[in-house]
């Protein structure tokens, strides 16, 4: 008998919440497995009374299945009684104690047998029985065991339990109200105590993507798609409900009218009534599910220089369309049959490509380009129709204007190469003009005039292939193999004359630069004009690649073939933007302002061309480093501003503006918030300018390192640029070098109060060294620009320039100007950049959750402008 102060009292004193959980536990565990295939019955039945499969089923069948289902209900829960054994609280104590390590609760229960006269022993014994107090004291309640695997091998318990959640999720609670009529005496008659009701839905066909319609929740006037299903059920004594509707056509008959359960699809406009106690009626409006439409943008059209052919188009249907393609035919009536189109053309079948679709999102309305390179067709630079046609889910067509054009297809424009693909053209046509194609092939390579072919390797091919379609003919002409071998070759070796080097494509831009100047200065159609834009974009596209295929050639050093590859596109870039500028001035009917920018163009082509074989020079190569430099600075100070954002306000958002400078969301020039380069900043030290690949490799270094690890690569990279400087004489170069001095040791101070970790104090250090960084830049450029010639590469020092742009799109050029008076006053393009800018700034202004210290910078921007 225990006493009062006991150890064992005691403790289970303090693990009564335990054993009281740890019994709880134990009889959910006893219950669970006694019972479980009672609580698995009742779970099925119930869910499918949900389902409501009792309205499926004869009185009889429910009343036979019902006490099939009672009985076996009564077996499982006799055998579930005997199972059970109804836990003790003395069997919780031995769970619990079993949970702990050496059985604790049992040793406190024990009694020194021997030794109970020796204090020593006394001493141990106690010793123990503390020990074990202290380890019974952490006990917890020991959760119950629930699984029943070993019980329940084939998973009924599972099952059960999926009928019951289909039961509650697609069923209704409130079917298992008519469970009731299963007793005796249901049946007819415990539906007319009960009373007649029904109930209905509106199924949309699926392709519409529409839910579905509950009748009872609707008023006055249903609009339903064509096709949609109503289903309707009765319930109580036949006949009392009965169904009159005209929207499906046919109509439902009096001994239908008044089935249990019934179904029709709605076809046209009509009435849907329900005649009886509680009966209900509506209109019904069907909507007829519309055909597609498709419509090509042909003003959106483009081509590029090799014949990719990007033709937009704009689809529209109510629920979405499945598919769609695009057919070309030829058009045989705006064909000038002369030549070798005089004979009549083999058999070809339409061109049928497949249109894209959208991988995700609406099908119901979107804008997509068909892309397709049709070059090497027979058809190529003919007249030909395209005709789209798109498919919705029911199969109703849609199909586009027929639209008139010239397959699109690369463009040649040396003469040699334009006629040997004529000659290709006119053998795809027809095999009869075969022997012609001999005849036309050997004038032009009997005794060719010196210049002609450029290179022996172009005149032995057509002879080779010459001497092949001869000996076709004299075999009795070419089959269909031969006749697409040699016109696989003869448009190789159109391309082969037609790309040629370096020489041929400027000839070709200039070529092209002269008609279009020729087309405005004789009023040419708009159609015109913009063929020979497009001819002007294509040939100097070519001459560009051309530039850097020979560049990648003559260059053996990986730094300097980087450095050219970074010119060349920065130079593409800039045409580009000239070329945007031309066609916008004669869209606009500024033909004297295009011209003038035209040879302002041609200007540009021209130094190009003089300067090509001095990208290397010294000068050159510091400017484009120094250029690098300042990105790089920029991007940095870029970041470290917004890790002080972020100080203020944890959930600031990186700017995504395209002229972003710094960290964006990836879409700037200066480093991101991820840490990956931007467009302009990732090639911060790759010019030979910038240490070439020394400077690189220092960047690459401290990119994934501390903002302060990666000022100090810049400071370095700054470092050895200034130490290579080219001689600078004049007040000009003196103050170069003291600028870049200055900037090297604001970035040292900015470096110090990055380790520091004072933000603050670090971008007013990077924005010294930026300051400084540009005015040594522009005192650079007015000493090269000095120095050198107007000619030479110093002269020509607004190249480099162009790589650091204001937010108003100006570019630094000579002295300490923004670019040139002209660039700055043309067009109206500056003003809108200027007035967006003054937007922004006044909205950021007005956003309070921004830090103090931005809303002050943004304050005095607005007090300045």
């Amino acid at each position: 008998m225990s006493r009062p102060g006991d150890p064992l009292v005691q403790t289970m004193a303090r693990l009564r919440p335990a054993v009281a959980l740890t019994w709880a536990g134990l009889v959910a565990e006893r219950v669970t497995r006694a019972f479980w295939p009672l609580l698995s019955l009742l779970a099925a039945v119930a869910g499918a009374a949900f389902l409501g499969l009792h309205d499926h089923a004869s009185p009889v069948v429910l009343r036979v299945a019902g006490a099939a289902l009672g009985v076996i209900a009564l077996a499982l829960a006799a055998h579930g009684l005997l199972r059970l054994r109804w836990p003790r609280r003395a069997d919780a104590v031995a769970r619990l104690d079993a949970s702990l390590d050496g059985h604790p609760l049992a040793a406190l229960g024990d009694a020194q047998a021997i030794g109970t006269g020796d204090d020593a022993s006394a001493a141990v014994w106690r010793a123990h029985q503390a020990r074990m107090a202290t380890r019974a004291a952490g006990a917890r309640h020991v959760p119950p065991d629930l699984r029943l695997a070993r019980l329940d091998p084939y998973g009924l318990r599972h099952v059960a339990l999926l009928v019951l959640v289909i039961g509650l999720v697609f069923g209704s609670v409130w079917r298992a109200g008519t469970v009731t009529q299963m007793g005796a005496g249901g049946g007819a008659g415990a539906a007319l105590a009960q009373g007649p009701a029904w109930e209905g839905w509106i199924e949309p066909p699926r392709h519409t993507g529409l839910p579905s319609l509950y009748l009872a929740d609707q008023e006055g006037v249903i609009r339903a798609p064509v096709g949609s299903e109503v289903t309707l059920r009765f319930y109580g004594a036949e006949g009392a409900l009965s169904l009159y509707e005209t929207a499906s056509g046919g109509g439902i008959d009096a001994q239908h009218a008044t089935a249990p359960e019934q179904s029709f699809d709605i076809i046209r406009d009509g009435v849907l009534r329900i005649d009886g106690p509680g009966g209900r009626d509506w209109q019904v409006e069907a909507m007829a599910d519309a055909a597609p439409s498709v419509a090509v943008l042909e003003a959106e059209a483009r081509t590029s220089f090799e014949g990719q052919m990007s033709q937009p188009f704009e689809v529209r249907d109510d629920h979405g369309v499945t598919g769609g393609h695009a057919v070309i035919t030829l058009d045989m009536e705006r064909i000038a049959r002369r030549h070798g189109l005089a004979a009549e053309p083999e058999p070809r079948e339409p061109i049928r490509l497949d249109l894209p679709l959208p991988m995700m999102g609406d099908r119901a309305e979107f804008t997509e380009t068909l892309i397709a390179n049709l070059s090497q067709h027979a058809w190529a630079h003919l007249p030909v129709t395209l005709r789209m046609t798109v498919t919705d889910a029911i199969g109703q067509d849609g199909k586009s204007d027929p639209v008139e054009m010239t397959l699109p297809a690369r463009r040649f424009f040396d003469p040699l190469a334009a006629a040997v693909i004529e000659q290709r053209r006119d053998l795809l046509w027809s095999r009869e003009n075969a022997t012609r194609v001999t005849q036309v092939l050997r004038a032009i390579s009997y005794k060719p005039s010196e210049g002609l072919f450029r290179s022996s390797g172009a005149y032995l091919q057509l002879r080779t292939i010459l001497r092949r379609l001869e000996s076709m003919v004299a075999a009795g002409g070419p089959d269909k193999a031969g006749r697409d071998e040699i016109a696989k070759a003869l448009w190789n070796l159109g391309v082969l004359i037609e790309d040629g080097d370096v020489g041929d494509a400027l000839e070709r831009m200039r070529a092209a630069q002269e008609r279009l100047s020729e087309a405005m200065k004789n009023g040419a159609s708009e159609d015109e004009i913009a063929r020979l834009m497009q001819e002007l974009r294509d040939a100097t596209q070519d001459y560009l690649r051309q530039k850097m295929q020979q560049a990648q050639r003559e260059d053996e050093n990986g730094g300097d073939q980087q450095s050219a590859e970074n010119s060349m596109r920065m130079s593409q870039q800039d045409l580009q933007d000239m070329m945007d500028r031309i066609q916008e001035l004669m869209e606009q009917g500024r033909f004297a302002e295009a011209q003038r920018a035209l040879e302002e163009f041609q200007r540009m082509m021209e130094n190009m061309q003089v300067t090509e074989g001095q990208s290397g020079s010294e000068g050159q190569q510091a400017m484009e480093g120094l250029a690098d430099t300042l990105r790089g600075q920029q991007g940095l100070s870029d970041q470290a501003f917004r890790d002080l954002q972020e100080q203020f306000n944890p959930n600031a958002q990186s700017g995504q503006s395209q002229q972003n400078e710094g960290s964006s969301g990836g879409e700037g020039r200066g480093e991101s918030h991820d840490g990956q380069q931007g467009q302009g900043g990732g090639e911060g030290g790759t010019r030979p300018g910038g240490q070439g690949q020394d400077g690189r490799e220092q960047a690459g270094e401290s990119e994934g390192g501390s903002l302060a690890e990666r000022q100090e690569a810049l400071r370095r990279q700054l470092e050895q640029q200034r130490r290579g400087l080219p001689q600078l004489g004049g007040e000009a170069g003196d103050a170069a070098r003291d600028s870049l001095e200055r900037a090297e040791r604001s970035m040292e101070g900015a470096e110090e109060a990055l380790r520091n970790d004072d933000l603050a104090g670090a971008l007013e250090d990077q924005a010294d060294a930026m300051e400084a960084l540009r005015e040594g830049m522009r005192s650079m450029g007015e000493a090269m620009a000095r120095d050198s010639s107007p000619g030479s590469p110093g002269g020509a020092q607004g190249e480099s320039g162009r790589a650091q742009a204001d937010p108003l799109g100006r570019e630094s050029g000579q002295g300490r100007h923004a670019g040139t008076q002209d660039s700055l006053l043309q067009g109206e393009d500056v003003y809108r950049r200027a007035r967006d800018l003054l937007d922004e700034i006044r909205r950021r202004s007005g956003e309070g959750a921004r830090p103090d210290i931005e809303l002050d910078y943004l304050r005095r921007l607005l007090d300045r402008f």
